[in-house]
């Protein structure tokens, strides 16, 4: 107990004798020690880290940067395309529109074609039957009057023409009388219509 007592009144002793203004050494030494110490640590293992973390979080950001960059490059190049496809496929589509304006037009030329040459075929049938008809009816027609007119001059001549031959230049010569006499009343008349 006694050694107790006499350590406190040494401190005591040395705690009296200490001036407020100048600070124990150990204390000092303590303190520098404790501060070298962890100045060592920060400066060993917290700056890196922070180095390292902002390093990282820099690279980061210019990589983000530059892949927004290529993002968008890549972007206006798809647009680009995109762009050139569509102007592609509208000339495209303008052409397809002209060539099928063109093969309708021509398809119509040709069937306007098809029917005139058919409208021409048909008129030229009907001409032909028409005419046909006309012979056919004119030959029929000379042949009765050529046998009334035979039956009416046996009846005035009072004697049968049985000669065919005679009967035929007597037909013969009947029409061609009644063809002038049709030929000149058919003169007669066009000038009179045209006086009129």
């Amino acid at each position: 107990m006694g050694e107790h007592m006499i350590r406190a009144q040494l401190v005591q002793a040395a705690s009296e004798d200490a001036n407020p203004l100048f600070p124990n050494p150990w204390e000092i030494l303590a303190t520098t020690v404790g501060f070298a110490v962890l100045f060592f640590i920060v400066v060993k293992f917290v700056v890196p880290a922070f180095e390292k973390a902002y390093q990282d979080r820099t690279e980061a950001i210019e990589g983000g940067l530059s892949k927004a960059e290529e993002a968008q490059a890549e972007a206006e190049a798809l647009k680009a395309e995109y762009e050139r496809n569509l102007a592609e496929a509208r000339q495209e589509a303008s052409q397809l529109r002209e060539e099928a304006r063109a093969e309708g037009a021509q398809i119509v030329a040709e069937h306007k074609e098809k029917a005139a040459a058919e409208a021409a075929r048909i008129t030229e049938q009907a001409q032909q039957h028409i005419a046909a008809e006309r012979a056919s009816a004119e030959a029929s027609l000379r042949h009765e009057v050529g046998t009334l007119a035979t039956q009416l001059a046996s009846r005035i001549v009072g004697e049968a023409l049985e000669d065919d031959a005679r009967s035929q230049r007597v037909v013969d010569r009947f029409l061609t009388e009644l063809d002038a006499e049709a030929a000149e009343h058919g003169s007669d008349a066009s000038p009179t219509g045209a006086a009129r």
